[in-house]
């Protein structure tokens, strides 16, 4: 029994109306109890990320090689096939461009492209000093005055004009190819070379054009899966 007279009949002094918060207690239904999660639903939470966001420096599935990175080169530092070789030397020059024969995709670095230019300079000197040798010896004689000639060119004079024919044959496609790919190494399109044929200019285009720095960016021209 209560000593209150002012307390109903049966009902104790510390009795709190019913879902009433007990003195003290801060807690509100449905609101989290102290010490719980705090983020509202559907509020992302510190650190997680969101769904299908890309986290920083992750890169996303199927995209290519980034512009820049290093190609892997074998024991002799000799990289494969497909990139481009810098710094390489005048005999592998000679070597890589016959052995890509055929071959526009890639890229050919500045020493590739004029270490081979440089060996044909050489190889086609050569050629026209022997022809030159080979006429001069072979005692042809011209009238100044009708300016016909008499007598042949000999022996010498008709191997080195055939070695030379047969020169010019077998490289006009590996001129091309490594143009091509010098073109993108330069981060230029392979058929800028056609620009050559323009009468006077064209040529001089050409050049400047092959003189270009190489650029990452050319990577785009780069076939890998051909080895």
């Amino acid at each position: 029994m209560s000593d209150n007279p002012q307390q109903p009949y049966g009902k104790r002094d510390d009795d709190q109306p019913y879902g009433q918060q007990p003195y003290g207690q801060q807690e509100q239904y449905g609101q989290p109890s102290w010490g719980q999660q705090q983020g509202q639903y559907g509020q992302q939470q510190y650190g997680q990320q969101p769904y299908g966001q890309q986290q920083y420096g992750q890169q996303p599935y199927g995209q290519a090689q980034q512009y820049g990175q290093q190609v892997q080169t074998g024991p002799n530092g000799e990289p494969p096939l497909w990139a481009p070789w810098y710094g390489i030397s005048f005999p592998n020059a000679v070597k890589r461009v016959f052995t890509k024969y055929v071959r526009f995709d890639g890229r050919a670095s500045r020493s590739e492209f004029w270490w081979w230019y440089l060996a044909q300079v050489i190889v086609v000197g050569v050629l026209y000093v022997l022809m030159g040798v080979g006429g001069a010896t072979s005692g042809i004689q011209s009238d100044p005055v009708t300016g016909t000639t008499s007598g042949s060119p000999n022996a010498l004079y008709w191997i080195a004009a055939v070695l030379l024919t047969l020169y010019s044959l077998a490289t006009i496609i590996p001129n091309l190819a490594i143009t091509w790919r010098r073109l993108h190494d330069a981060n230029l399109a392979g058929p800028f070379f056609f620009l050559s044929v323009i009468p006077f200019v064209g040529g001089i285009i050409l050049l400047v054009l092959t003189i270009l720095p190489s650029k990452p960016e050319g990577q785009r021209f780069d076939r890998p899966e051909r080895g």
